[in-house]
């Protein structure tokens, strides 16, 4: 028996071998470069001051050196013409599982929810894998920051943003976290239909009692969490930042009355930093998220309406009608595999009523100033980090192809897996001749 499971093992990785080595190139790896770089003749979109045409961005030590249309060319610089393309600051996801989830049907390989309602103090950072196959992927469709979260119970742990190149977490690190909270809801889909609207109400009012009783104890830890006579309460301690203004508060909440309820809650508390996401029905309660004064991030913005009588553009509007509001607005995919996707969920909803420049916002510089990374990222201004991308025209465009990638200032090889597949299988050699006969397996 123990020789059949050595033969099996041995069969197993002689079968694996090749598909792990399968579209790697074989002559060289690509790596990032790192320098002076002068990027000319190029159409830019800075966000914040406007559009420079026939525009130089100058990039050194990985900053912004200078960015304007009379730039002068530093004599060490490696040149790069963009003559007839557009450069962007890189977009930023406001939400996603990226780096924490791989393969969905190997337990191992996901690490965004943990057992329990209360893990606010597991850190999302720590469980980001730098080498995900998703990750060059992602970025190379020009989305160079991601807001990566985890999932699951009530309070599911601390979210972080991270820059999409790096060889450890700490590399990856943008500079922010938050604690993720899912605000108790009165429920909704098939699940739920079953229960009576008292026991629904019920439901809510335990789930509601747990959270509150939380950030109670939270509130008194961090007034005796000095005093000598606190035990260690890990739970409890990773809630204080919120409390004492120093982390934000990230609540996902999307029926339109929860959102309601949500806004009275966190007023009721009085943190200072609130952020809502997801809010699906943002559109019912506008005007009173608005008047509540707290940011959104929306999304996804590809997705089917919540109730069956909504329109079938519900979701598209959604971020629009926010923020015509006066809502300022972020999105995010709320994905993975395809995170990749988030300028087409910017450009869906800049074509229902969002508007192409409000849009191209909620993935730049709204995003940034919402995760507090604003000083770092999230436009192209003198001083900030060079996380930009080079394009042959709008990227809410599908036909829109990224030809240069900068993260950190690194110029990062514009290479994934799907890409390497996709060359692979162009020019297969050896090729196919379809003048052969078939080989009938059966015969043989």
């Amino acid at each position: 028996m123990k020789n059949i499971k050595k033969l099996f093992s041995a069969l197993l990785m002689l079968t694996l071998i090749p598909l792990l080595s399968f579209g790697q190139e074989d002559d060289q790896v690509l790596k990032a470069e790192y320098g002076k770089f002068a990027l000319t003749n190029a159409k830019i979109y800075t966000v914040t001051n406007g559009v420079i045409e026939n525009g130089t961005i100058v990039i050194n030590n990985g900053i912004i050196e200078a960015v304007g249309a009379n730039v002068q060319i530093p004599n060490d610089a490696q040149v790069i013409d963009c003559n007839g393309k557009e450069i962007y600051p890189g977009m930023i996801d406001g939400g996603t599982t990226l780096g924490l989830n791989e393969i969905g049907s190997i337990a191992e390989a996901q690490d965004f929810r943990e057992f329990g309602q209360l893990t606010p103090q597991m850190e999302a950072l720590t469980a980001v894998n730098p080498n995900a196959v998703t990750i060059p992927v992602t970025r190379v469709s020009g989305v160079t920051t991601v807001w990566t979260m985890p999932q699951g119970g009530v309070l599911p742990g601390t979210a972080a943003a991270i820059n999409l190149f790096g060889y450890t977490p700490d590399q990856m690190y943008a500079g922010q976290r938050g604690i993720v909270m899912n605000y108790p809801s009165t429920g909704g889909g098939r699940r739920w239909r079953r229960l009576s609207e008292e026991e629904l109400k019920k439901r809510q009012e335990r789930a509601l009692k747990e959270v509150n009783d939380t950030w109670d104890k939270a509130e008194l830890y961090a007034k005796i969490e000095n005093s000598g006579d606190v035990r260690n309460y890990p739970e409890i301690e990773a809630l204080v930042p919120v409390v004492k203004g120093e982390m934000p508060l990230f609540i996902e909440v999307n029926a339109a009355d929860d959102i309601l309820n949500a806004i009275e809650w966190a007023k009721g508390r009085e943190y200072k930093q609130i952020i809502l996401t997801g809010v699906a029905e943002g559109w019912r309660v506008a005007e009173q998220i608005a008047e509540s004064g707290y940011p959104v991030i929306a999304g996804p913005v590809q997705a089917i309406p919540t109730r069956q009588s909504d329109s079938f553009d519900a979701a598209y509007a959604n971020p629009g009608i926010m923020s015509n509001a006066g809502v300022k607005v972020a999105l995010r995919t709320m994905d993975n595999e395809n995170a990749r996707n988030l300028p087409y969920h910017a450009g869906f909803a800049a074509a229902y009523g969002m508007g192409r420049e409000e849009a191209l916002k909620a993935i730049t510089i709204n995003a940034a100033e919402i995760l507090g990374i604003s000083d770092q990222v999230g436009s192209i201004e003198v001083g900030k980090k060079a996380n930009i991308f080079v394009a042959t025209g709008d990227p809410f465009e599908t036909a829109t192809k990224i030809t240069e990638l900068f993260i950190d200032g690194y110029k990062v090889p514009m290479t994934s897996r799907q890409i390497r597949l996709y060359d692979e299988f162009l020019n297969r050699n050896p090729g196919v001749d379809k003048t052969k006969p078939v080989i009938d397996i059966k015969k043989k």
